[in-house]
C-alpha cells in the first residue's frame, strides 16, 4: 500500500523556515538538509520573508497563490489561515516577496515511468532463448528452416541474445503462401529465428494478459480451445433456457477480415498501456512484475514485432494464380495503411485476443451480458429476449467501428433460436447433444481416405486414433462405422476395440508365441 502524506495541522504550519531545518511544533528536530528533488507535494511555510527578516512567524499561516491578480500580474491572491481560519483576500500582495516552501514529506516514488527497473542478465536471457527454441521447434522438427537453425544452435542463440541485448534485432523475411484447407487463406510464415523470439515474448507477457482475459475467451489459452468453446456454448444455452424449459436466442457475430483490419499502432498502445497498468502489481511469486520482467526488452520487441509490415521483402511461395478467388479483405497486400497481422504467427493469435479484449469487457461490464463467449473473432450472446439482442447488435456494431476500427460481417451476423440447433466452430449444437457439421464431416472423410493409403503401421495407427479421439466427443457412431468398417487395409494391420473407440495393431507372431509360452510356463511352474 502506498504511504500516505502526513500534513501537519493548519494552525501549526511551520513559520519562516528558510533552510527547511526547523520542525513543526511538537515534532523532533529535522536532521540535516532535506532533499526535495522529485517531491510531489509542497506547502509554503507560514510566514513570508521580506528582505532578510521573516514576518508572521508562529501560528499565522500566510500562503500566496500562484494565480496572478487580474488587475496586476505582479500581484497574487493571498490566504491567511489565522489559527485554522482560512481568509482569502485579494490584497495585491506582491509576488516578488519570497515565501518559504518546504516539502511536507520526501517522496519515495519517481515521477518517471515505473520501468525499466529490472534488466535481464545475458546468462538468463540465453536460458530463456533455449526454452523458447525448444517450444518453437515443437511440431516443426525436420523442417528446412528448423534444421538450418539447429546446425549451429548455440552460435545462433548467442548471436540472437546479443542482438536483443544491444537492441539491434530486426524481424526477418516471412514466407507467404496460400492454403486451401479448410478454406482459402493467405499465410505469412515467420522465419524460424523469429519464431523463437515470438515464443520468448509470449512467455514473458502471457502471464500478465492471462489475468485480463475473461473466462469465456477460448483462443490461444492453455486448457481452452475449440472443444472448450463448444461445450461452453452448450452450457450457456442450457443455463439461459433453464434446460430448454424456456425459449432462448443466440446472437452470433463475426468480424469481416479481422486480422487484416487490426490497426497496428492502436494495438501497440493497448499492449503498452496494459503492461504499464500491471507493472507495479504483484506477480504470483509476490514480487512486482516490473521487478521480474525486463520491461525495456519487452517494449522494444513489441514495437519491432507489431509495427513491422510482413509484406515488405517477403518470399512468395507458389504461383500468382494461387491468389485467384481470395477476397481482397483477406490479403495483407490490400489492407489499409498500418493495418493487418500475419495469420500463422503465435504472437498474432495473442495480439488478436488482446485487441478484442476491449469488446469482451464492454459486453460483460457495460452491456452486462452473462452468457457471452468468443473464439478469435467468432462470438455470441445468449438471451431469452430477442429484442434485447437486436439492440445489442447495433450497439456492438457502433463500438467496433468507433473504438477498434472493425466491421461486423453482414452475412455471418444473425440471431438464431437455440432449440433448432446452432453451428459453432465446426459443430452443430442441439439440445443435450453435439454433432459435427457437414463441412467438418466432408473434410474428415477426405483426410481419412488419405490415411487409409498409409503403409507405415505406426503412423496409420496414430492417425486413425487421432480422428477417433476427436469424434468421441460427439454423437457420430454411425459416421465412424461408415468411415472405418469393412476396410481391408485396416483389417490387415489391426482391429478396433469397443465400438470404434480405439485402433490397435496386430501383435507380431513371435510376440504372440512368447506370450503363450509365458502363460504355459506360469501354469506348469
Amino acid at each position: 500500500m502506498e504511504e500516505q502524506l502526513e500534513l501537519f495541522p493548519l494552525n501549526y504550519a511551520e513559520s519562516g523556515n528558510t533552510n527547511q531545518l526547523l520542525p513543526v511544533p511538537g515534532d523532533e528536530p529535522l536532521a540535516g538538509e532535506r532533499n526535495t528533488d522529485g517531491c510531489f507535494l509542497f506547502l509554503p511555510a507560514a510566514g513570508n520573508s521580506n528582505g532578510s527578516s521573516v514576518n508572521n512567524t508562529g501560528t499565522n499561516g500566510n500562503y500566496w497563490s500562484s494565480t496572478p491578480n487580474s488587475g496586476n500580474t505582479n500581484n497574487s491572491w493571498n490566504a491567511n489561515f489565522n489559527n485554522g481560519n482560512l481568509n482569502p483576500n485579494n490584497n495585491n500582495n506582491n509576488r516578488n516577496n519570497g515565501f518559504s516552501v518546504r516539502c511536507v514529506l520526501e517522496s519515495t516514488e519517481s515521477t518517471e515511468a515505473p520501468f525499466p527497473v529490472f534488466q535481464l542478465s545475458k546468462e538468463q536471457l540465453l536460458v530463456d532463448l533455449f526454452k523458447a527454441y525448444y517450444e518453437a521447434r515443437r511440431h516443426k522438427r525436420n523442417t528446412l528452416n528448423q534444421l538450418k537453425f539447429e546446425m549451429n544452435l548455440e552460435e545462433n542463440l548467442v548471436t540472437l541474445r546479443d542482438e536483443l541485448t544491444e537492441r539491434t534485432y530486426k524481424v526477418g523475411r516471412s514466407t507467404c503462401f496460400i492454403i486451401e484447407d479448410p478454406k482459402k487463406r493467405e499465410i505469412f510464415a515467420a522465419d524460424f529465428r523469429d519464431r523463437v523470439v515470438h515464443h520468448l515474448i509470449y512467455n514473458y507477457i502471457m502471464p500478465i494478459f492471462e489475468r485480463t482475459f475473461i473466462a469465456d475467451s477460448y483462443s490461444c489459452r492453455k486448457g481452452k480451445g475449440t472443444l472448450y468453446g463448444i461445450h461452453r456454448l452448450a452450457h450457456h444455452v442450457r443455463s439461459c433456457s433453464q434446460n430448454y424449459a424456456h425459449d432462448c436466442y443466440v446472437l452470433k457475430m463475426d468480424i469481416q477480415g479481422y486480422f487484416m483490419n487490426i490497426n497496428r499502432t492502436r494495438l501497440l498502445n493497448m499492449v503498452n498501456e496494459e503492461l504499464e497498468k500491471y507493472a507495479l502489481q504483484q506477480s504470483p511469486d509476490g514480487k512486482k512484475w516490473v521487478e521480474i520482467l525486463d520491461y525495456g526488452l519487452i517494449l522494444f520487441l513489441l514495437k519491432e514485432i507489431i509495427l513491422t509490415d510482413p509484406t515488405k521483402n517477403c518470399i512468395i511461395k507458389g504461383k500468382k494464380s494461387n491468389w485467384d478467388g481470395l477476397p481482397a479483405n483477406k490479403s495483407l497486400f490490400h489492407t489499409p495503411h498500418d493495418c493487418g497481422l500475419p495469420i500463422g504467427n503465435l504472437t498474432s493469435q495473442l495480439f488478436s485476443n488482446i485487441y478484442l479484449n476491449k469488446l469482451d469487457q464492454f459486453i460483460k461490464r457495460k452491456l452486462r451480458e452473462k452468457h457471452y463467449g468468443r473464439y478469435v473473432d467468432d462470438f455470441y450472446i445468449v438471451s431469452r429476449v430477442r429484442a434485447r439482442l437486436e439492440i445489442h447488435k447495433e450497439t456492438i456494431r457502433e463500438f467496433l467501428s468507433e473504438k477498434l476500427g472493425l466491421v461486423l460481417h453482414p452475412q455471418k451476423t444473425k440471431i438464431e433460436r437455440a432449440a433448432f440447433g446452432l453451428s459453432y466452430l465446426g459443430t452443430h449444437v442441439k439440445p443435450y447433444r453435439l454433432y459435427l457439421d457437414n463441412k467438418t464431416l466432408k473434410r474428415v472423410a477426405r483426410k481419412v481416405r488419405a490415411v487409409l493409403r498409409m503403409t507405415d503401421e505406426k503412423l496409420l495407427q496414430s492417425s486413425v486414433n487421432s480422428y477417433l479421439g476427436y469424434m468421441k466427443h460427439f454423437k457420430c457412431g454411425k459416421i465412424k462405422q461408415r468411415l472405418f468398417a469393412g476396410k481391408p487395409h485396416l483389417e490387415h494391420f489391426g482391429t478396433f476395440t469397443g465400438y470404434y473407440d480405439k485402433f490397435c495393431l496386430h501383435k507380431p507372431v513371435t510376440e504372440g508365441i512368447a506370450d503363450a509360452s509365458r502363460i504355459v510356463m506360469g501354469k506348469t511352474g
